[in-house]
């Protein structure tokens, strides 16, 4: 199949100008429309615009410009069918051999913070999805780009092959076509059958619509008799999340080294300060904050240094050669940071098969958390509920002092990260024993507090954070023996007055916040 004829029309310009350029040197005639042939004709390219090939003006504002039979008979006329090319010439048809279109940009219209339902219905293509099925179902014949960053190949798989592209090189443009339509018309959906006529935006849209692309086939999943793929969102984009990492160093990720390095890499972020968070198995074994990565990681690795082994090290700041230096000396499965230094680099360089992971870092979360259940999904706002100070409410005649106020924030934010039931102990802005996902509140209270004797640290003085409230006071009553001076809990539970008794019995402090943090 020879490219005589390409039909350029695109919403996103990136590249456009040099793949246009490279057709032309090519002989490749191209048509175009409205801002896409102006753009091109500036920059000294000739086009033939739409309007003028179909002898049939754009109207309608631009609503129809290519819905005409002489753009979709060039595109979906099938060359080897006689009947097909006899009606072509009958019509004084030319065939297009290449369609370069993506689509107006309806996902960055409605993520506006302005955005309404009028301007939205203005941003679903019509012509554009017509025409790239159109191509798409035609592959044999036509090859369809959708995206920008398939420019350069197509041009090299012209120019190597006198003006052709393969079909299988075809197919694959195809495939990738339907699935950018398919995507397109998923946001869509979600959006208007979650927004009402009056503009009001429902969380969760009568039909949901999922779009993932595979970004990797794993070697097995959770154990080595499950198959597993890691697959990006492609509908919504989180340029923080940790689908989006860049690895720069060492063995290809694991099912695990994902789910244990996005657990890692949410709750590190979420801090303002300089902090490091060591994961093992989904739960934080470490976390602490300072004024530079190397204390930070210290004080979180020196939390549990047993769990600590083989996990993941996350920092919310550049990784330097100091910092580097130390954490190499330790088994470390993935190592995540916004960027590291030339020196950490070459450090770290010393362990080949350790993954070094750059992450953008920002704040943004997921539309929704999901969860995956027989015969369906559950679906849920993500927890990203940081409350402050000005939340608390003190329940106990002892008032935390300032010191104990900005710990007991501290340790509600690793909470966070903890699975139910979670007990954090911390003090100083580092954790000092954590209990996680324990049946029940006081075993994980007994387990934070046994953690803490292992590694030789002493609770005195500590404050503790607990996800959800005490049912009872033997949990309260285990973190006080072991030395905790300040509690933070939600609150609400019916023997609520129980436990402030028992920590005014004990004459320490506790606040509520009134909202949980349960992490199943």
């Amino acid at each position: 199949m020879t490219i005589k004829q390409a039909l350029i029309s695109v919403s996103d310009k990136t590249g456009v100008v040099e793949f246009a350029q490279g057709l032309r040197n090519c002989g490749v005639s191209i048509l175009s429309t409205g801002g896409t042939a102006k753009e091109l004709r500036n920059a000294g390219i000739d086009v033939i615009e739409v309007s003028s090939y179909t002898g049939f003006p754009e109207i309608l504002d631009g609503r129809v410009k290519t819905l005409h039979p002489r753009i979709h008979a060039g595109i979906l006329a099938q060359r080897d069918l006689s009947s097909h090319m006899e009606i072509m010439e009958s019509m004084s048809f030319s065939t297009i051999e290449l369609v370069v279109v993506n689509l107006y940009p309806f996902s960055k219209t409605i993520s506006k913070e302005s955005a309404n339902l009028e301007e939205a219905i203005e941003n679903i293509d019509i012509g554009g999805p017509t025409m790239v099925r159109a191509a798409a179902k035609n592959y044999k014949n036509v090859a369809v780009v959708t995206d920008p960053k398939e420019y350069n190949a197509v041009l090299n798989e012209i120019k190597s092959n006198d003006c052709m592209v393969s079909q299988e090189y075809r197919f694959h443009l195809a495939c990738k076509a339907f699935s950018h339509t398919a995507t397109y018309d998923s946001v869509i959906s979600n959006y208007l059958t979650g927004v009402y006529l009056d503009g009001n935006q429902n969380s969760f849209p009568a039909d949901l619509n999922l779009n993932f692309m595979i970004a990797q086939d794993l070697r097995y999943g959770e154990n080595p008799h499950q198959k597993a793929a890691f697959y990006r969102d492609g509908s919504l984009s989180v340029s923080g999340g940790i689908a989006n990492y860049t690895q720069i160093q060492g063995k290809e990720l694991s099912y695990n080294n994902i789910a244990d390095a996005d657990a890692a890499w949410e709750c590190v972020k979420t801090f303002d300060s300089t902090a490091c968070v060591i994961i093992k198995h989904a739960n934080p074994c470490g976390v602490g904050i300072s004024n530079n990565t190397l204390m930070a990681y210290k004080a979180a690795f020196s939390t549990d240094p047993t769990s600590a082994f083989g996990g993941i090290i996350a920092f919310n700041r550049e990784l330097d050669g100091e910092t580097a230096e130390y954490v190499i000396k330790q088994f470390v499965e993935v190592i995540i940071a916004p960027s590291f230094s030339n020196q950490a680099q070459n450090i770290l360089s010393q362990k080949k098969n350790l993954r070094v992971l750059i992450l953008n870092l920002n704040g943004k979360n997921n539309n929704l958390d999901f969860k995956r259940v027989g015969g369906g999904l559950l679906a849920q706002t993500p927890d990203n509920n940081n409350v402050d100070a000005s939340f608390f409410k003190i329940v106990t005649k002892v008032h935390p002092t300032e010191k104990e106020m900005n710990d007991l924030l501290f340790a509600w934010r690793v909470a966070k990260f903890v699975k139910s039931n979670a007990i954090v102990f911390c003090l100083n802005g580092r954790t000092l024993g954590i209990g996680a996902g324990q049946m029940s509140r006081v075993d994980s209270a007994r387990i934070a507090s046994i953690k803490a004797k292992d590694s030789g640290l002493t609770l005195v003085g500590s404050v503790v954070a607990s996800d959800a409230f005490f049912p009872f006071r033997d949990g309260l009553d285990v973190v006080v023996n072991a030395g905790a001076k300040a509690i933070i809990q939600p609150g609400g539970s019916m023997r609520d007055e129980q436990v402030i008794a028992a920590a005014d019995e004990h004459g320490v402090a506790m606040v509520f916040t009134n909202t949980r943090h349960f992490r199943h």
